[in-house]
């Protein structure tokens, strides 16, 4: 019989004990937990102004690195969307703004200044440094954020690490998750054995069309 048992959790780590499981549905698991599970990033940035010594694309890509708060009872990924638009809508995409104004100083711009129009989805944290500003220097950009998995871009990993460890007792192992910060442990893990179960479903759909 197959369990799934809570060993240890916090806010961005958590520890389970799968009995019963079988080792390639497990390993299914843990790279679904890594990779498999959708989360937000920023997917294109729209340059407006950039006088920072930082070129275009190195700005646009530290953003994209932004870990974000993500909803996913809240938003659809683009493909599965009811709008099928190329420019997305309000429940698949999410805009932000950096404007890091004029300075007459030399500052280090933060993620606190990413606003975001939805504040369910937001960076994980306000301390993530963007791009550092000599005097005179000014960043303005607007940010689109879409939902993602982490086997398209690494960005939208939804986890740090996610190991399987054998236990001393036969059939039994330990599925660690260190989340981003885009979505608590819990649900990475209750989101993942959601999209295994769904994976299993269609490979049996696929093998009976073949079949017949």
């Amino acid at each position: 019989m197959s369990s799934l048992e809570i060993v240890s959790k916090d806010e961005r780590k958590m520890s389970v004990k799968l009995k019963g499981v079988p080792l390639q549905y497990a390993n299914a698991l843990r790279r679904l937990c890594l990779n498999g599970v959708p989360v937000f990033a920023i997917d294109t940035v729209d340059i407006i102004e950039n006088s920072s010594v930082l070129p275009d694309e190195g700005l646009a890509h530290r953003l994209g690195l932004v870990p974000l708060r993500t909803d996913l009872a809240r938003f659809n990924e683009p493909s599965k969307c009811e709008c099928q638009s190329e420019t997305g809508c309000s429940n698949c995409k999410v805009m932000l703004v950096l404007d890091s104004g004029d300075t007459d100083v030399t500052k280090t711009i933060f993620t606190d200044e990413l606003t975001s129009e939805d504040d369910s989805v937001k960076p994980t944290s306000d301390k993530i440094p963007i791009v550092q500003l000599a005097p005179g220097q000014r960043v303005k950009v607007e940010c689109y954020a879409r939902l993602g998995r982490g086997r398209e871009h690494a960005k939208w990993n939804s986890s740090n690490i996610a190991t399987l460890v054998e236990t001393e007792k036969e059939d039994e192992r330990i599925l660690t998750v260190e989340s981003t910060g885009a979505l608590n442990p819990e649900q990475i893990i209750l989101a993942g054995v959601d999209e295994l179960g769904k994976n299993i479903e269609e490979f049996k759909r696929t093998i009976g069309e073949l079949n017949e």
